[in-house]
């Protein structure tokens, strides 16, 4: 059974809305509950369901944790945001949406991300319409979580469908940047380009400097604690790869060049399988369970 790791946690106001967020060191990912202090309506935003690889086991544990602040806080839960399929971590969306209600939704165009892998894992399960998201939203659409109205980017790279959702003076960007001292995302998994992730990340850049950035991840360079907010205007300045400074052929020059030392994620088998699904897992079997397939020789 995986460790499950809750920590630290923070919640901090602007005029946009309040934030919390809990940090599973397992998959080094922080997962945010944006708060409409008016409506008392939230939006989870990257959900982590932990799984342990060697015995294919799922626990809740983390996710839990979400699931009792939530309840306790006395919110109601409108929407489960992805910014992208993760390829590090299981989404914990649907057990969310059993326990509190709630939306599930990402962009459109994870139908192109679904047909990919699709594809690759020769499952004609797999959806290729968007299903079995509730909801696929487009390039500038804008929401609202309680009252407070929410903007959606699309910024490829990554992966074709990533998004950053902006609500007031606050973005979160996924897995499009990371901390400054670490850098940006790779580029090399089925669908990503290296060109488009510099375009989307001037995207960001464009914003007002004083634009709180949360990350999806954090790798906590040479051990320092875990951090997972910057501002539009730290990234300009001080991202080790793609700065203000770096034009677009040396910013792909070296994603390629790093991307080609990286190893696969360690869940990124079953984490594209789930995640394309809106954190389903495969459809069960004749004997009632479901499985996850593993191509030999593929990735």
């Amino acid at each position: 059974m995986s460790t499950v790791a809750v920590a630290p946690v923070h919640l901090e106001a602007s005029v946009g809305p309040e934030v919390k967020t809990w940090f599973h060191q397992a998959s080094n990912t922080a997962c945010h509950c944006l708060v409409d202090p008016a409506t008392r309506c939230c939006a989870v935003v990257d959900s982590v369901l932990d799984f342990d690889y060697a015995s294919g086991r799922t626990h809740t544990g983390f996710a839990d944790a979400i699931v009792t602040w939530i309840r306790a806080e006395g919110l109601t839960l409108q929407w489960l945001l992805e910014t992208h399929a993760h390829a590090d971590h299981l989404s914990a969306a649907p057990y969310l949406k059993r326990e509190l209600g709630g939306r599930v939704a990402i962009g459109e165009h994870i139908r192109d991300v679904q047909k990919v892998f699709r594809g690759l894992f020769n499952d004609p399960s797999i959806p290729a319409d968007g299903s079995p998201f509730d909801h696929l939203f487009s390039d500038g659409e804008t929401f609202l979580i309680g009252s407070l109205e929410a903007q959606v980017m699309h910024t490829p790279g990554h992966t074709p469908a990533c998004i950053v959702y902006r609500v007031g003076d606050t973005a979160f960007v996924g897995d499009t940047l990371f901390m400054p001292d670490y850098g940006t995302a790779r580029c090399d998994f089925p669908g990503g380009d290296a060109h488009a992730l510099y375009q989307s990340v001037q995207k960001i850049f464009a914003l007002p400097p004083h634009t709180r950035l949360y990350m999806c991840h954090d790798y906590m360079p040479g051990g320092r604690e875990v951090r997972w907010v910057s501002t539009v205007q730290e990234q300009r300045e001080g991202n080790v790869q793609i700065h203000a400074g770096v034009d677009e052929a040396a910013f792909v020059a070296f994603r390629k060049q790093r991307d080609a030392t990286l190893s696969m994620p360690a869940l990124i088998v079953p984490a594209v399988q789930v995640n394309v699904r809106a954190g389903e897992m495969p459809p069960p079997e004749s004997n009632g369970l479901s499985y996850l397939k593993v191509p030999v020789n593929a990735l």
